[in-house]
Parts: C-alpha cells; sequence; structure tokens
C-alpha cells in the first residue's frame, strides 16, 4: 500500500516545466483504505501553451529524428521502465490493483512500447516518408504517376485517458505516436492519476526524450481543446457519454480534428451449443467469464458483461461461476493471498451498484449482494451475476453497463437468437465464443462480427496459448463501432499512421523518388561506374542499376531442371500436355527456373559489401519463357533502409526480367543485406 502522511501534490509538466495549479485542488483517495494519497488540480495553468510547446519545440524535434531513431529511443525508454517496475506496483496497490493486475498494467504496457520500437525497425523504412503502397501508373508512357505516402503531422496528439489503466492506457497510444513523429499530452483520469505522474517523471528524467515530445495534465484540461488544429489528434478512452460529449466540442467540429474514441461497450461472451457442461470447452468458459468479472474487479473496457449462453445449460453456469466467485478472496490489493482488490474508488462503488440497481429492472440477481461491502474501509464490492430471461426482448441489459465485477447471464435457443443478443450490444470492442465446432464458430464469429472490433475463438487446442477474452495485443486492432467508439487503437502499423497524413503525390517518376525516397517505374536509372553489388550503402544510391547480358533457356536446362528438383509438371515435360493449356503454346520453363537464370545474371560473385539475400516480395511471373528465348535482366536499387544499431542495412531492389529484349516475363524485388562500409571496420 501508498504509505504517507500526508496526500502528495501532483503536478503537471508543461511547456517544459512542472507546474502546480492555483487553490487547493481536488484530493484522490486509496481505492483500499479510503485514504487520502494525492492532490491535484489545474486551476491558472496556460493550455494553450502546452499546445504551442509542443506544436514548435516537441514536433520539430521529433519530426527531426529518422523512424528507426525514435524506435530506439522508446527501446531503450521501456527497457528503463522495466527496471523501474518495482516502484510501480507499490503505486499501483493504491489504485485497488492486486499484484496481477498491475502485471497488466505496467508491464503490459512497457511490453507494448517496446513491441511498437520493434516494429518500427522491422516494418518501416528509416526516414521522414513511407510510402503507402504501390505506385499508379497515370499516363500510357508512365511519365506522369502518383504515389501515396505518410508524412509527420506538425500538431500535437492530445490523449485522455482512463482510470483503469494508469500505465498501459498512456504508453500504448505513446508508442504510435511517437514512432510517427508526433508530440503528445497526456490527460490521465485523476482516480489513478499519481501512478502515470511517477512514470512520466521517470521517462523525463531519463533523458532520452526530446524536449517537448511528453507533456503531462494531473487535473483538468481546461480550455485545451478549444485551441485544437487540423494538425492536432485527440484520443479519448472512458465512457460512451463522455466521448459524445467531447466530439461536440466546436474547435473539434470547426477544424476537422482527428478524434478517436475508445469507450465503453458491453462485451458479449457467447457458449456454444456444442459446448456442453463437461466439455472442455464449456470449463475455459466459465473460467474467462470468472476471470473478466474479477481482473482489476471488472474495471475494463474489454470485460465480459453479458455472457450469452443455451438456456438449457444455465443452472450449470450459474453453478460453475458460482463456485469459482466463493474461492476468490476479495482483500488488500498488495497482498498476494487476495485475487480482487477493490473498485478505483468510492465514486466508482456508488457509480456501480447505481447500474446493477437498473439492471435489476430486466435481471434478477442469482449471485453476489451489490449493496454490502465484503471489506470494510475502501471501495469494495463482491462480484455480483444477473440474469435476464428475455434478452431478446429486455433493453437495459444491452445499453446499461455496471463497469466493475457484474455480468448478466442471458439465455438463448438458436445460434440466430445468439447472434441476436450479441449485436444488440450496438458495437462492442470485443466478443469472445467457446466451441470446438467449425460451423458453429463460423455462424457465430461472421454472424457478429460487423458490430464488433474483435472476435475471440476459444477451444482446447489454443487453451494453453490464448490471451484470452480481454486482453488486447499491440499487432491487433483495439477499438470496435457504434457504442465502442468507431475508434482504432493499437493494430500493429495501422495505429501509426493515426498520427500521420496521408498525402497523394502526382508528377514523373522522378520528382516522385525524390519525395518518397523510393524508386518509382519510369525514373532515371544510373548504369554508370561499378556493379551496384560491389557498392557499400555509403555508396549505393536509389536508382543504381545494371542491365545484365542474356541468357537462352533450352529444352535441356528445363529437363535438368526438372529432374535435379523434382518438378515434373506436364507443362514442362509434355509438349501435347503444354499445348492443351489455354496459357501455354508448348513446354514452358519454370517460373523457378526463370529466377535462378535472372539471379546468376545479376550477381556479382566476389566478396563484397552484399552480405546475404534474405528473400523476394511480390513475384509475379507475367509471361511465359520457351526453349530458345534469351532471359535478361535490369536490376535498380528500389529502396534503402539504414539500420541504425548495426554496420549494415537493408537494400530492396526492383528485379525485371525480359525475354528476347522486350516482354517482361517476371517482375519483383529482391531484398539483401549490405554492408554499410566496404571494406568492413
Amino acid at each position: 500500500m501508498l504509505e504517507r502522511s500526508e496526500p502528495v501534490r501532483l503536478g503537471s509538466y508543461l511547456a517544459g516545466r512542472w507546474q502546480e495549479g492555483a487553490g487547493e485542488g481536488s484530493l484522490v483517495h486509496d481505492a483500499a483504505t479510503g485514504r487520502p494519497v494525492a492532490r491535484l488540480g489545474t486551476s491558472g495553468i496556460d493550455m494553450q501553451a502546452a499546445l504551442r510547446y509542443g506544436r514548435e519545440v516537441g514536433s520539430p524535434a521529433l519530426r527531426a529524428l529518422r523512424i528507426h531513431q525514435r524506435a530506439l529511443m522508446m527501446k531503450e525508454i521501456g527497457l528503463k521502465l522495466l527496471e523501474l517496475k518495482e516502484e510501480f506496483y507499490e503505486l499501483s496497490y493504491a489504485t485497488g490493483a492486486t499484484r496481477s493486475d498491475g502485471w497488466v498494467d505496467i508491464e503490459g504496457g512497457i511490453g507494448t512500447l517496446l513491441s511498437y520500437a520493434s516494429l518500427g525497425r522491422r516494418e518501416l523504412p528509416n526516414g521522414h516518408v513511407i510510402p503507402d503502397g504501390k505506385p499508379e501508373i497515370l499516363s500510357k508512357d508512365g511519365s506522369f504517376i502518383g504515389q501515396h505516402v505518410f508524412t509527420a503531422m506538425q500538431g500535437v496528439a492530445i490523449h485522455i485517458n482512463a482510470f483503469n489503466f494508469p500505465v498501459w492506457g498512456m504508453l500504448e497510444k505513446l508508442a504510435p505516436t511517437w514512432l510517427a513523429g508526433m508530440p503528445a499530452i497526456v490527460k490521465p483520469a485523476s482516480q489513478t492519476a499519481y501512478l502515470t505522474e511517477r512514470v512520466v517523471r521517470r521517462i523525463l528524467e531519463m533523458g532520452v526524450l526530446p524536449e517537448g515530445a511528453l507533456q503531462l495534465i494531473c487535473g483538468s484540461t481546461g480550455d485545451l481543446l478549444d485551441h485544437v488544429t487540423c494538425q492536432d489528434v485527440v484520443t479519448f478512452t472512458g465512457s460512451a457519454a463522455t466521448a459524445r460529449k467531447l466530439r461536440r466540442t466546436p474547435a473539434i467540429i470547426e477544424n476537422s480534428v482527428r478524434f478517436t474514441a475508445e469507450a465503453d461497450s458491453l462485451n458479449a461472451s457467447i457458449l456454444a451449443p456444442d459446448a456442453v457442461p463437461g466439455t472442455e470447452e464449456f470449463d475455459l468458459y466459465i473460467k474467462e467469464v470468472h476471470r473478466e468479472m474479477t481482473a482489476k474487479a471488472g474495471q475494463k473496457c474489454t470485460a465480459i458483461r453479458r455472457a450469452i449462453l443455451p438456456a438449457e445449460h444455465l443452472d450449470a453456469v450459474i453453478e460453475g461461476l458460482g463456485a469459482r466467485i466463493e474461492k476468490t478472496t476479495i482483500g488488500d490489493p498488495s497482498d498476494k493471498e487476495t485475487r480482487m482488490g477493490p473498485l478505483a474508488s468510492m465514486d466508482q462503488l456508488a457509480d456501480v451498484r447505481a447500474a446493477v440497481r437498473t439492471l435489476s429492472g430486466e435481471a434478477d440477481i442469482v449471485i453476489g449482494d451489490p449493496e454490502t461491502c465484503p471489506v470494510e474501509g475502501g471501495a469494495f464490492m463482491a462480484p455480483c451475476v444477473l440474469v435476464c430471461k428475455d434478452p431478446l426482448t429486455a433493453s437495459v441489459p444491452h445499453e446499461v453497463e455496471a463497469f466493475g465485477p457484474v455480468c448478466t447471464l442471458m439465455p438463448y435457443e438458436s445460434l440466430e437468437d445468439a447472434i441476436a443478443i450479441a449485436n444488440r450490444g450496438s458495437g462492442s470492442l470485443v466478443a469472445s465464443i467457446f466451441t470446438n465446432d467449425a460451423e458453429n464458430a463460423r455462424t457465430l464469429g461472421l454472424g457478429i462480427a460487423r458490430l464488433h472490433g474483435r472476435v475471440m475463438l476459444g477451444n482446447r487446442a489454443s487453451a494453453k496459448t490464448s490471451t484470452g477474452h480481454g486482453s488486447p495485443l499491440p499487432q491487433l486492432v483495439h477499438g470496435g463501432p457504434g457504442r465502442a467508439g468507431g475508434g482504432e487503437e493499437l493494430g500493429g502499423v495501422r495505429s501509426v499512421f493515426h498520427f500521420m497524413q496521408r498525402t497523394a503525390l502526382q508528377g514523373t517518376p522522378d520528382l516522385i523518388t525524390a519525395i518518397a525516397g523510393k524508386w518509382m517505374p519510369g525514373a532515371a536509372r544510373n548504369t554508370d561506374g561499378p556493379h551496384p553489388f560491389r557498392k557499400s550503402l555509403a555508396e549505393l544510391e536509389i536508382g543504381d542499376t545494371i542491365v545484365t547480358g542474356s541468357r537462352v533457356v533450352t529444352l535441356e536446362d528445363i529437363e535438368h531442371f526438372a529432374k535435379f528438383t523434382g518438378d515434373t509438371f506436364y507443362a514442362h515435360m509434355d509438349e501435347e500436355a503444354a499445348k492443351r493449356n489455354p496459357f501455354f503454346d508448348g513446354r514452358v520453363a519454370h517460373g523457378y527456373l526463370i529466377v535462378s537464370f535472372a539471379a546468376g545474371l545479376f550477381v556479382q560473385p566476389d566478396e563484397g559489401p552484399v552480405l546475404a539475400n534474405y528473400g523476394v516480395d511480390n513475384l509475379r511471373f507475367m509471361a511465359p519463357v520457351y526453349p530458345g528465348n534469351a532471359l535478361q535482366v535490369q536490376l535498380t536499387a528500389k529502396q534503402i533502409v539504414e539500420r541504425e544499431s548495426e554496420d549494415y542495412g537493408e537494400v530492396r531492389w526492383d528485379c525485371t526480367v525480359t525475354r528476347d529484349g522486350g516482354e517482361v516475363v517476371a517482375q519483383y524485388d529482391v531484398l539483401t543485406m549490405v554492408a554499410k562500409t566496404w571494406p568492413r571496420a
């Protein structure tokens, strides 16, 4: 527990310095003991100055860094935060989180930051521009083309976060924001702001971030949102009602400010008909519903609020949940024997109790008494299970969320009914389906996908490896339609693009190559000088090209390749059968024989700066090659990606193979590792 004789005064880090608001501010209490632990407020702080500082100081500094430099910066921060995690765990207990709850928040948040640091170096170019998709040829002669690119916006990302994940909620948004080259202002919920503030202090003390890349508001945002522009981004995590209010901010509407919301939702979990009592899937379902009710005391935006199950298994589900709830130890979150701590605050407890009373109008409580406090002194509440006997006609359980250890059971008679019940949530972050039957999975999964941001399928085969119903992952979209806010947080590279501008460039291949940092079809090629494979990264330039000599493909080559590899497909070995094929006029060369011969034509064999070939991308065979055709290759340096922390980088080569000096027969990208200097230091 957080031990202090006096509550600490939380500061806001804005415009390059720590500031405290005027007046006493408001108190924040320990969720388990009710003791005051922090005081915060922002009265009198100039919010417009904070935005200006982010735009004028933080934005240029971040945009000056290459993408991989930003990624390495994030990696360094993440690794140092891991060293400090025990300090954060101690503070986390005051939020009501047990050690396992804190692990999801603290180490889960740091892990997300590290995941994006790795993603940035693995999937994004090391520059300031990200080409998006393939070029579009806009004229017959190829002199006018189009290419989409992403560039960093020049505003500030304002992240307004919820109380339930004070660390993860901040870091999962900062990761794609920083990777995109955008500074951020973080506004944590007041109930748990002391933990966010501690993490921010430790990050700033590292001296890794450029000044202005991270600012913090502990308390009200004041008039901050009145000054946003089209270059800013606002994200919000919290209630759907607050999300609607923020969307209507005049400046957000008038300036078309990007606004994304991840709001509360009435997430569902469906027990399929095949998952009868006694099956592994039934047991997994009971375990998952119970876990989602009790982890973080049910204060998760992804928690299961509606458990949808076959009517004939209602009693078995009640019995199974009751047995698990009875064994759930509620108490001091710092006690390692505790399985569920308190809610985040007394106000939160009051809200949940009020929501249960509303739910009780159309559902019956079958487990737990929400009005009884199982532990004195804090915001404790026992898990509560209700049953809505007619979920197809009831409305309240599909509209009211009790953001705590509360779940409503909803029986169904058919798969169609189960789908209809799940979709009555009007948009959710996640749903789960427990089944070992592929047809049930298909029917239910496709039936609910349109109204759910994520669908988790649980069965015995994935029981040991599944991250479960409620765990957002950096690689996958976290968000949902309708009530869930319509936003998409996380999702790998997708989330980085939320903080960048997509622009369609139109012009000559040479000009677009200069802007995009990637060779475009039709752009100039440099065939002078040594073979490109003899050039290190320090010498190689985009557009460096080799045009090879030619090699005639013979029937003997085709037959040897077939026998050597075992690929004796009829189109290579049977003249008459090949002629009957609508694509060929007779026996043809293997596609991979063409690729192999191409490599033989363009490779420079001596030891040199090209260290390894690690693959090909986008391989397409455009036309057949017959015995007697002569192959020729044009190989061009297409994109150069330096690795910041290595002595080599990646080069993508455009490889075009033609036959008889004319028609293109194969097109693909060759990927190589190339030394930065040669001879290597």
